[in-house]
C-alpha cells in the first residue's frame, strides 16, 4: 500500500486537490490537521508522483504548491483501526455510532448508524456536528407539536414511513455525503427527505445508509449539481434545507437556495470557516434571507438562515 500526503493552509482548494490525487489513488480523504486541511490518497500500486506534482501546479493559483508526500505503508489492518478510532458521539439528541458498537443506546437518544466511507459525513467534524445540533435547535421549538418519540425503548430500529411529522414539512439535504443528516432529518420528523449530492458514490453510500437506519422509505438519493435536479423542483419549496458544503459553493448557490426555501423556512449553512460567514450572510440577505441563529464549533460556523412568512419581504438579523 503506497500514501500520498499533500498539507493545505484551508479547504478553499480541497476539492480540487483531491481529484488530482484520486487520479492516481484508489481511495482519498481529507480531513481538518491541525491548522490547516491534509489531502491523504491510498492506493495498491505506486502512485506516479510526477502527474500529481503537475497536476498541483497547474491547480494552485500562486507561488508554489505544497509538497506531496509518498510513502510505503506496511501491511494493517485498517477496518479495526478506524472503528477504534471512531466512538460513539452525541449531538442534541443524536447518537451517531458505528456498526460495530455494541453499547447500549439511552431511552432519550435517536441512534444513527454510520461507518466510515468514501463520503462525507459521520458526525465527528465540527461542520456536521453543528448541522446535527441545529436540527435539534429547529425540532426543539416544534416539539409540542409533536411529542411522540421515533424510536422505542432501548433505540431499537424499525422502518419509518411518511405521516407521523409536521404536517406537509418537506426536507432537502444539499451535498448529503454518507446522508448522515438526511437519515437524522427523516428519524427525527418521519417525513420524506431529499438527498442530493455532485458526487454518485456519495449517493449510493447514503442510500445504502438509510436502508440500515431503517429510513429507506423517507430518503431518497439523487445525483444532483446543485439544485437543478427535476425531483428538486418538483417538491419545492421545502421548509427545511442543510446545506453542508464549503463557502464558495454556499455563496454561488444563495439565489438557488432563496427560491427552492418555503415562506418560513429554515436552510442550515455548514462548511464554513468563521472568517467566511460575513460573505456568506452578505450572499444570502441579498437573496431575502436572515441569519436566525448561529452555531460556533472548533473555529467552524453553522448558521440558520430564514425566509421571511411574507413572501419577497426583507427583514433584519434576530
Amino acid at each position: 500500500m503506497w500514501r500520498l500526503l499533500v498539507d493545505l493552509p484551508d479547504a478553499a482548494l480541497a476539492d480540487p486537490i483531491a481529484a488530482a490525487i484520486g487520479a492516481e489513488c484508489e481511495a482519498v480523504s481529507a480531513f481538518e490537521n491541525g491548522a490547516g486541511w491534509r489531502i491523504e490518497g491510498l492506493s495498491r500500486r505506486k502512485p506516479n508522483l510526477a502527474l500529481i506534482e503537475a497536476a498541483l501546479a497547474l491547480i494552485w493559483p500562486a507561488g508554489e504548491p505544497p509538497p506531496v508526500a509518498l510513502e510505503h505503508v506496511p501491511p494493517r489492518d485498517w477496518v479495526t483501526e478506524n472503528q477504534a478510532g471512531f466512538p460513539p458521539l452525541r449531538a442534541g439528541r443524536f447518537l451517531i455510532h458505528g456498526s460495530h458498537w455494541r453499547g447500549c443506546v439511552p431511552r432519550d437518544a435517536i441512534p444513527i448508524v454510520i461507518d466510515a466511507a468514501t463520503a462525507f459525513g459521520t458526525g465527528e467534524h465540527p461542520t456536521t456536528a453543528g448541522c446535527l445540533l441545529a436540527l435539534e435547535m429547529i425540532a426543539k421549538r416544534q416539539r409540542h407539536k409533536n411529542p411522540s418519540p421515533l424510536e422505542g425503548e432501548g433505540g431499537e430500529k424499525r422502518e419509518l414511513r411518511a405521516g407521523g411529522g409536521e404536517g406537509r414539512m418537506r426536507i432537502l439535504d444539499m451535498g448529503c455525503g454518507t446522508g448522515i443528516l438526511a437519515i437524522a432529518a427523516a428519524k427525527r420528523w418521519r417525513r420524506p427527505v431529499l438527498a442530493v449530492d455532485i458526487d454518485a458514490e456519495a449517493v449510493r453510500v447514503a442510500r445504502i445508509n438509510a436502508r440500515r437506519n431503517g429510513v429507506a422509505a423517507l430518503v431518497r438519493g439523487e445525483q444532483s449539481a446543485g439544485y437543478r435536479h427535476r425531483a428538486i423542483g418538483r417538491q419545492a419549496p421545502f421548509d427545511i434545507v442543510c446545506a453542508n458544503i464549503l463557502a464558495r459553493p454556499l455563496i454561488e448557490m444563495a439565489a438557488e437556495l432563496a427560491r427552492a426555501l418555503a415562506p418560513g423556512g429554515i436552510a442550515i449553512l455548514s462548511g464554513l470557516l468563521a472568517r467566511q460567514e460575513p460573505a456568506v450572510l452578505v450572499a444570502h440577505r441579498r437573496e431575502g434571507l436572515y441569519l436566525r441563529d448561529r452555531i460556533a464549533l472548533q473555529g467552524w460556523h453553522t448558521l440558520l438562515v430564514a425566509r421571511s412568512r411574507t413572501a419577497g419581504a426583507g427583514r433584519g438579523d434576530e
